[in-house]
């Protein structure tokens, strides 16, 4: 009965649960990037270069889970696009955990190279994040909708416009996101600097 209420209320409410979720979730990641936040453990070097494999993993299964997300409902199989967007949307909660865990308990890492790819570096950095702030309400719109409408139904919502739209923006931003993780962790040298907490 729970379960039926709440998923009627998001049905009715899908704007505004999307922006309640997505303020939710740029508090989140604000606050630790700016906040003293006391739960997060203090990490070593070594399990922050593990994190940042954790999440490579998570955004590269991701991607594979988008794209056969996309293929499947062009294909007509609903159910398999179904679950494979919501299990792309459950693997990004757990990016973002071990995202703001990293990032919490440890620090961030600083490219280190060759100027000419040091800003081809930026520049996929700076796209890969807009993406990804950008993506969160329009992600979150399309799922809501996809989870309280019936296929039918969505044919008479923007689910169809709107997924298209959140999918391509996900799927950019996690490549890009993959491919600047290669280039810090692997190609090239980084330097590392711990979270400087600013005192509320």
């Amino acid at each position: 009965m729970a379960t039926a209420d709440a998923r009627r209320r998001l049905r009715n409410r899908p704007l505004g649960t999307t922006v309640l979720l997505t303020v939710v979730g740029y508090a989140l990641v604000i606050g630790t990037f700016v906040l003293e936040i006391p739960f997060y453990p203090d990490l070593t070097n070594a399990q922050i270069h593990l994190l940042s494999h954790v999440i490579a993993i998570i955004n590269t299964m991701a991607t594979v889970l988008l794209i056969a997300g996309w293929y499947w409902i062009r294909t007509g199989k609903i159910e398999k696009h179904r679950l494979a967007m919501t299990g792309a949307f459950g693997l990004i909660l757990l990016f973002l955990v071990v995202y703001l865990l990293r990032v919490g308990g440890g620090g961030e890492k600083y490219f280190v190279g060759p100027d000419s790819v040091y800003y081809a570096y930026l520049i996929m950095l700076a796209i890969h994040i807009i993406l990804s702030i950008v993506a969160v309400p329009v992600v979150l719109y399309a799922l809501i909708l996809g989870l309280t409408h019936t296929p039918a139904e969505l044919r008479g919502t923007s689910h169809a416009r709107i997924g298209r739209i959140a999918a391509g923006s996900w799927i950019l931003s996690l490549v890009l996101g993959v491919v600047t993780y290669l280039l810090l962790n692997h190609v090239f040298e980084y330097t590392f600097t711990p979270t400087i907490a600013i005192p509320a």
